[in-house]
C-alpha cells in the first residue's frame, strides 16, 4: 500500500483544516489569521501522528488540552503550502472534507502572497474561512471580524 494514499485516507476521517481569527494589536488590521492542519489521535495510536510528521517533515505533536488525545499540527504558512497542500492536491480526500481543503488551500496561498495584509484580501479570506467546517463553533461572527 502507498503510505501517501493511506495518510490521505486517514486525514479524511480524522483530520481538520481550520482557519481561526484572533484579535491582535501586533497585526496591522487588528486581527491575526491562523490557518492550521491537524490530526488528533489516542496515545495508543500515536504512530500514525509520527508517520504524518515524518512524511511532511514539519509540524509538532503535543497533548491536546481539550481531551486526553495527542494532536499533530502544522501552522507555518510556508509548510502548509509547500508540504501539506501539495500532498493533498496529489492525493485528494474523497469525502466532503475535500471542499474545505480546497478553500483552505486558497486561503494559505493568499496568505503566502500577502493578500491578508490588505482590507479586501482579508475580507475575502474571512468569507472563505467562514464557509469551511460548517459544523464547528466560531469565537467571532462574520460582522465582528470583517473590516
Amino acid at each position: 500500500m502507498d503510505v501517501r494514499s493511506y495518510l490521505s485516507g486517514y486525514v479524511d476521517g480524522e483530520g481538520c483544516f481550520c482557519v481561526s481569527f484572533n484579535r491582535s494589536d501586533r497585526h496591522s488590521l487588528g486581527w491575526e489569521i491562523r490557518p492550521s492542519f491537524s490530526v488528533s489521535q489516542n496515545r495508543d495510536r500515536a504512530e500514525v501522528l509520527e508517520m504524518l510528521q515524518q512524511h511532511f517533515g514539519c509540524g509538532t505533536i503535543r497533548p491536546d488540552r481539550s481531551d486526553q488525545t495527542l494532536k499533530y499540527e502544522v501552522r507555518s504558512v510556508s509548510d502548509l503550502i509547500e508540504r501539506v497542500v501539495s500532498h493533498f492536491e496529489k492525493y485528494p480526500l474523497l469525502s466532503g472534507k475535500q471542499r474545505d481543503f480546497e478553500k483552505f488551500a486558497v486561503i494559505c496561498r493568499w496568505m503566502y502572497e500577502g493578500r491578508h495584509l490588505i482590507r479586501d484580501g482579508f475580507n475575502r479570506i474571512v468569507e472563505l474561512a467562514l464557509a469551511m467546517n460548517s459544523s464547528g463553533e466560531r469565537k467571532y461572527t462574520r460582522d465582528e471580524i470583517k473590516l
